[in-house]
């Protein structure tokens, strides 16, 4: 046991936190996130919902400030009415950790799996919510 590590954080999640390097990409994913889209490294969070994890991943690892949008969120489908309500949650957590906030932007579903296939891991979660997809550009510290 270690102190102040939350424990969503599970060893093997934070051995991958640890072998990231700038730049590389973690993914988020929901309970719904295709099987197809995962890279080699797959941690299973199964009984925790995206933002317990994404509050635990920001306490120790800095978004990517060279780039614009550090945070990509899966868009909404054009003919889906749905606001994806776990949004504005994600948005708090990052103002929580990062001095610009989340700096997210929404992309087409499958340039989010295309992207995700290239990530360097997946946390697969429980998550309900829909949309709740996230990936994560790691930065320096």
């Amino acid at each position: 046991m270690l102190k102040g590590i939350p424990a969503v954080l599970s060893p093997d999640l934070l051995k991958i936190l640890m072998e990231m390097g700038h730049g590389d990409e973690l993914v988020l994913a929901d309970g719904n996130f295709p099987k197809f889209a995962h890279p080699e490294h797959v941690i299973r969070l199964d009984g925790h919902g995206i933002p317990e994890i994404l509050d635990a991943i920001l306490r120790f690892m800095p978004l990517d400030s060279y780039v614009e949008h550090p945070a990509i969120l899966m868009e909404v489908l054009p003919a889906d009415p749905y606001k994806p309500v776990i949004w504005p949650c994600y948005r708090e957590i990052g103002a929580k950790y990062e001095a610009d906030g989340l700096r997210e932007l929404a992309i087409d579903k499958f340039k989010f799996y295309e992207r995700a296939k290239k990530a360097y891991a997946v946390v697969a979660t429980g998550e309900t919510a829909l949309y709740a997809n996230i990936i994560l550009k790691k930065g320096v510290v």
